[in-house]
Protein backbone atom coordinates (compact mmCIF):
# COMPACT_ATOMS: atom_id res chain seq x y z
CA UNK A 1 0.00 0.00 0.00
CA UNK A 2 1.64 3.48 -0.66
CA UNK A 3 0.75 6.13 1.54
CA UNK A 4 -0.06 9.52 0.45
CA UNK A 5 1.78 12.23 2.84
CA UNK A 6 0.19 14.69 1.40
CA UNK A 7 -2.87 13.88 -1.38
CA UNK A 8 -3.03 16.93 -4.26
CA UNK A 9 -7.05 18.78 -3.56
CA UNK A 10 -9.72 16.20 -5.28
CA UNK A 11 -7.25 13.45 -5.03
CA UNK A 12 -8.50 11.85 -2.08
CA UNK A 13 -9.21 7.64 -2.67
CA UNK A 14 -12.07 7.02 -0.30
CA UNK A 15 -15.19 5.80 -1.71
CA UNK A 16 -17.48 4.67 1.04
CA UNK A 17 -20.92 4.37 0.60
CA UNK A 18 -23.67 7.02 2.17
CA UNK A 19 -23.66 5.19 5.10
CA UNK A 20 -20.26 4.41 5.55
CA UNK A 21 -20.04 1.07 4.45
CA UNK A 22 -18.00 -0.78 1.54
CA UNK A 23 -18.16 0.57 -1.83
CA UNK A 24 -21.01 -1.64 -4.02
CA UNK A 25 -17.95 -1.79 -7.03
CA UNK A 26 -14.12 -1.92 -6.36
CA UNK A 27 -11.62 -1.91 -9.13
CA UNK A 28 -7.97 -2.33 -8.24
CA UNK A 29 -4.66 -2.67 -10.16
CA UNK A 30 -7.22 -2.69 -13.20
CA UNK A 31 -4.15 -3.09 -16.56
CA UNK A 32 -5.49 -3.25 -19.94
CA UNK A 33 -3.46 -4.19 -23.58
CA UNK A 34 -4.15 -4.17 -26.83
CA UNK A 35 -1.39 -5.73 -28.48
CA UNK A 36 1.68 -3.85 -27.58
CA UNK A 37 -0.45 -0.85 -26.63
CA UNK A 38 -1.23 -0.59 -22.88
CA UNK A 39 -4.74 1.48 -22.35
CA UNK A 40 -5.13 1.01 -18.37
CA UNK A 41 -2.62 1.18 -16.11
CA UNK A 42 -3.15 -0.12 -12.58
CA UNK A 43 -6.48 1.71 -12.05
CA UNK A 44 -8.01 1.89 -8.91
CA UNK A 45 -11.88 3.12 -8.43
CA UNK A 46 -14.43 3.47 -6.00
CA UNK A 47 -18.25 3.06 -7.57
CA UNK A 48 -20.49 3.64 -4.11
CA UNK A 49 -24.30 3.03 -4.13
CA UNK A 50 -26.41 5.98 -3.46
CA UNK A 51 -23.57 8.35 -5.22
CA UNK A 52 -23.28 9.33 -8.58
CA UNK A 53 -19.37 9.23 -9.85
CA UNK A 54 -18.37 11.34 -12.68
CA UNK A 55 -16.03 9.91 -14.82
CA UNK A 56 -13.89 12.16 -16.80
CA UNK A 57 -11.09 12.25 -19.03
CA UNK A 58 -9.88 13.61 -22.92
CA UNK A 59 -10.07 11.62 -25.66
CA UNK A 60 -8.09 8.53 -25.15
CA UNK A 61 -7.40 8.58 -21.40
CA UNK A 62 -9.18 5.15 -21.03
CA UNK A 63 -13.12 5.87 -20.12
CA UNK A 64 -14.08 3.20 -22.92
CA UNK A 65 -11.70 0.72 -22.15
CA UNK A 66 -12.40 1.19 -18.35
CA UNK A 67 -16.61 0.92 -18.88
CA UNK A 68 -16.61 -2.05 -21.10
CA UNK A 69 -14.38 -3.76 -18.81
CA UNK A 70 -17.04 -2.94 -15.72
CA UNK A 71 -19.45 -3.97 -18.26
CA UNK A 72 -18.12 -7.16 -19.16
CA UNK A 73 -17.59 -6.30 -23.26
CA UNK A 74 -13.78 -6.69 -22.23
CA UNK A 75 -11.66 -8.42 -19.46
CA UNK A 76 -8.69 -7.24 -17.97
CA UNK A 77 -5.19 -8.37 -17.86
CA UNK A 78 -4.45 -7.81 -14.94
CA UNK A 79 -5.89 -6.85 -11.57
CA UNK A 80 -9.45 -7.14 -9.81
CA UNK A 81 -13.05 -6.72 -9.51
CA UNK A 82 -14.79 -6.19 -6.29
CA UNK A 83 -18.95 -6.69 -6.02
CA UNK A 84 -20.88 -6.04 -2.98
CA UNK A 85 -17.49 -7.02 -1.09
CA UNK A 86 -16.08 -10.12 -2.56
CA UNK A 87 -13.81 -10.54 -5.80
CA UNK A 88 -16.10 -11.18 -9.04
CA UNK A 89 -14.77 -12.09 -12.46
CA UNK A 90 -17.04 -10.26 -14.85
CA UNK A 91 -16.36 -12.49 -18.16
CA UNK A 92 -19.71 -11.14 -20.50
CA UNK A 93 -22.22 -8.96 -20.76
CA UNK A 94 -24.64 -11.64 -19.21
CA UNK A 95 -22.21 -11.88 -15.95
CA UNK A 96 -22.43 -8.22 -15.46
CA UNK A 97 -26.58 -8.49 -15.71
CA UNK A 98 -26.28 -11.05 -13.17
CA UNK A 99 -24.37 -8.92 -11.08
CA UNK A 100 -27.00 -5.97 -11.26
CA UNK A 101 -24.40 -4.17 -14.07
CA UNK A 102 -26.56 -2.14 -16.97
CA UNK A 103 -25.00 0.28 -19.10
CA UNK A 104 -26.94 2.64 -21.51
CA UNK A 105 -24.52 3.41 -24.18
CA UNK A 106 -23.97 6.30 -25.97
CA UNK A 107 -25.79 5.18 -29.46
CA UNK A 108 -28.26 3.76 -26.93
CA UNK A 109 -29.09 0.62 -28.60
CA UNK A 110 -32.67 1.34 -29.11
CA UNK A 111 -34.73 -0.19 -32.17
CA UNK A 112 -36.93 2.42 -34.08
CA UNK A 113 -39.05 0.27 -35.45
CA UNK A 114 -40.47 -1.05 -32.06
CA UNK A 115 -42.13 0.68 -29.67
CA UNK A 116 -41.38 1.79 -26.14
CA UNK A 117 -42.55 -1.61 -24.33
CA UNK A 118 -40.78 -3.80 -27.03
CA UNK A 119 -37.60 -1.92 -26.32
CA UNK A 120 -37.68 -2.42 -22.52
CA UNK A 121 -38.00 -5.49 -22.68
CA UNK A 122 -35.67 -6.61 -25.85
CA UNK A 123 -33.88 -9.73 -25.58
CA UNK A 124 -35.81 -10.33 -22.09
CA UNK A 125 -39.29 -10.90 -23.56
CA UNK A 126 -42.05 -12.43 -20.79
CA UNK A 127 -43.70 -15.34 -21.90
CA UNK A 128 -47.14 -16.86 -20.78
CA UNK A 129 -47.24 -20.21 -22.39
CA UNK A 130 -45.07 -20.04 -24.54
CA UNK A 131 -46.93 -16.79 -25.59
CA UNK A 132 -45.55 -13.20 -25.32
CA UNK A 133 -47.26 -12.07 -22.35
CA UNK A 134 -47.88 -8.11 -23.50
CA UNK A 135 -50.07 -6.91 -20.62
CA UNK A 136 -47.34 -8.05 -17.88
CA UNK A 137 -44.57 -6.74 -19.85
CA UNK A 138 -46.84 -2.77 -20.46
CA UNK A 139 -47.23 -3.18 -16.58
CA UNK A 140 -43.92 -3.05 -15.84
CA UNK A 141 -42.86 -1.13 -18.28
CA UNK A 142 -45.22 1.86 -17.44
CA UNK A 143 -44.70 1.25 -13.84
CA UNK A 144 -40.97 1.89 -14.46
CA UNK A 145 -41.08 4.82 -16.15
CA UNK A 146 -43.98 5.99 -13.60
CA UNK A 147 -41.24 5.41 -10.86
CA UNK A 148 -38.86 7.37 -12.69
CA UNK A 149 -41.03 10.54 -12.91
CA UNK A 150 -40.57 9.84 -17.27
CA UNK A 151 -44.10 11.47 -17.81
CA UNK A 152 -43.28 13.17 -21.38
CA UNK A 153 -44.13 10.02 -23.24
CA UNK A 154 -47.33 10.41 -24.86
CA UNK A 155 -48.06 6.27 -24.69
CA UNK A 156 -45.66 3.97 -23.76
CA UNK A 157 -46.90 1.96 -27.18
CA UNK A 158 -45.82 4.43 -29.50
CA UNK A 159 -42.70 3.79 -31.55
CA UNK A 160 -39.25 5.14 -30.41
CA UNK A 161 -38.65 6.47 -33.86
CA UNK A 162 -41.41 9.40 -32.82
CA UNK A 163 -39.53 9.81 -28.98
CA UNK A 164 -37.03 13.21 -28.29
CA UNK A 165 -33.47 12.43 -27.72
CA UNK A 166 -34.27 13.26 -23.84
CA UNK A 167 -37.03 11.01 -24.00
CA UNK A 168 -35.34 7.89 -26.17
CA UNK A 169 -32.62 8.48 -23.09
CA UNK A 170 -35.20 7.88 -20.83
CA UNK A 171 -36.61 4.55 -22.04
CA UNK A 172 -33.00 3.33 -22.18
CA UNK A 173 -32.13 4.30 -18.41
CA UNK A 174 -35.32 3.04 -17.63
CA UNK A 175 -34.98 -0.31 -19.68
CA UNK A 176 -31.67 -0.77 -17.86
CA UNK A 177 -32.91 -0.01 -14.44
CA UNK A 178 -36.11 -2.55 -14.64
CA UNK A 179 -33.70 -5.81 -14.31
CA UNK A 180 -32.94 -5.35 -10.07
CA UNK A 181 -29.89 -3.11 -11.51
CA UNK A 182 -27.41 -1.80 -8.51
CA UNK A 183 -25.06 0.09 -10.87
CA UNK A 184 -25.70 1.75 -13.79
CA UNK A 185 -23.11 3.14 -16.21
CA UNK A 186 -24.37 6.18 -18.41
CA UNK A 187 -22.02 6.86 -21.42
CA UNK A 188 -22.55 10.75 -22.56
CA UNK A 189 -26.45 10.58 -21.54
CA UNK A 190 -26.33 14.73 -22.74
CA UNK A 191 -24.48 14.38 -25.74
CA UNK A 192 -26.41 16.05 -28.52
CA UNK A 193 -29.52 16.47 -26.27
CA UNK A 194 -30.95 20.70 -26.00
CA UNK A 195 -30.94 22.31 -22.31
CA UNK A 196 -34.45 21.19 -22.06
CA UNK A 197 -33.72 17.84 -22.88
CA UNK A 198 -30.33 17.88 -20.85
CA UNK A 199 -31.81 19.05 -17.67
CA UNK A 200 -34.42 15.94 -18.14
CA UNK A 201 -31.69 13.70 -18.28
CA UNK A 202 -29.88 15.08 -15.53
CA UNK A 203 -32.76 14.86 -13.03
CA UNK A 204 -33.27 11.18 -13.92
CA UNK A 205 -29.68 10.27 -12.76
CA UNK A 206 -30.61 12.20 -9.63
CA UNK A 207 -33.87 9.77 -9.41
CA UNK A 208 -31.48 6.83 -9.74
CA UNK A 209 -29.39 7.95 -6.99
CA UNK A 210 -31.85 8.85 -4.70
CA UNK A 211 -33.18 4.88 -5.24
CA UNK A 212 -30.35 3.68 -3.86
CA UNK A 213 -28.24 2.83 -6.81
CA UNK A 214 -24.67 3.41 -7.60
CA UNK A 215 -24.51 5.51 -10.82
CA UNK A 216 -21.18 6.05 -13.33
CA UNK A 217 -21.68 9.20 -15.49
CA UNK A 218 -18.70 9.51 -18.32
CA UNK A 219 -19.39 12.56 -19.64
CA UNK A 220 -17.34 15.24 -21.28
CA UNK A 221 -19.67 18.19 -20.23
CA UNK A 222 -17.93 19.54 -17.12
CA UNK A 223 -21.23 21.68 -16.60
CA UNK A 224 -23.37 18.08 -16.03
CA UNK A 225 -21.35 16.37 -13.70
CA UNK A 226 -20.34 19.30 -11.38
CA UNK A 227 -24.41 19.54 -11.40
CA UNK A 228 -24.80 15.87 -10.43
CA UNK A 229 -21.67 14.16 -9.33
CA UNK A 230 -21.00 13.42 -6.00
CA UNK A 231 -17.89 12.00 -6.16
CA UNK A 232 -15.22 12.74 -9.67
CA UNK A 233 -12.98 10.35 -10.87
CA UNK A 234 -10.47 11.50 -13.90
CA UNK A 235 -8.63 9.35 -16.14
CA UNK A 236 -5.08 10.51 -17.75
CA UNK A 237 -3.39 8.73 -20.54
CA UNK A 238 -4.69 4.80 -18.76
CA UNK A 239 -3.50 6.09 -15.12
CA UNK A 240 -6.46 7.10 -12.59
CA UNK A 241 -4.97 10.73 -11.34
CA UNK A 242 -7.62 11.96 -9.25
CA UNK A 243 -11.04 10.24 -7.31
CA UNK A 244 -12.86 12.23 -4.39
CA UNK A 245 -15.59 13.98 -3.31
CA UNK A 246 -16.46 16.41 -6.31
CA UNK A 247 -16.68 19.33 -3.52
CA UNK A 248 -12.68 18.92 -3.16
CA UNK A 249 -12.91 20.04 -7.27
CA UNK A 250 -13.67 22.83 -9.50
CA UNK A 251 -13.86 22.85 -12.85
CA UNK A 252 -10.26 24.49 -13.30
CA UNK A 253 -8.52 21.61 -11.15
CA UNK A 254 -10.62 18.87 -13.06
CA UNK A 255 -9.08 20.51 -16.67
CA UNK A 256 -5.87 19.89 -15.31
CA UNK A 257 -6.01 16.58 -14.08
CA UNK A 258 -7.79 15.96 -17.88
CA UNK A 259 -5.00 17.30 -20.25
CA UNK A 260 -1.03 17.29 -17.46
CA UNK A 261 -2.43 14.36 -15.13
CA UNK A 262 -1.95 16.67 -12.51
CA UNK A 263 -2.91 20.16 -10.88
CA UNK A 264 -1.06 23.24 -9.46
CA UNK A 265 1.94 21.05 -10.50
CA UNK A 266 1.55 18.15 -7.92
CA UNK A 267 1.08 14.45 -9.32
CA UNK A 268 -1.53 12.28 -8.07
CA UNK A 269 -0.21 9.38 -6.03
CA UNK A 270 -2.75 6.75 -5.62
CA UNK A 271 -3.95 5.17 -2.09
CA UNK A 272 -3.51 1.62 -3.51
CA UNK A 273 -0.85 0.18 -4.68
CA UNK A 274 -1.72 -1.48 -8.34
CA UNK A 275 -1.45 -4.81 -7.82
CA UNK A 276 -3.72 -5.22 -4.63
CA UNK A 277 -6.35 -3.61 -2.03
CA UNK A 278 -5.66 -0.55 -0.94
Amino acid sequence: MTEVNEAPKGASSGGDGVDGSEPLLKLRGIDKHFGPVQALYGVNLDLPAGQVTGLCGDNGAGKSVLTSCIAGARQPDHGQIYFDGRPVHIRSTRDAAALGIETVYQDLALADNLDIVQNMFLGRELLSHGLLNEDSMELQAGETLSTLHVTTVRSIRQPVASLSGGQRQAVAVARAVMWNSKLVLLDEPTAALGVVQTQQVLELIVRLRDRGLAVMVISHNLNDVFEVADRIAVLYLGRMVAEGSAADFDRQSVVEYMTTGSSSGRPFEPAGSAGGEG
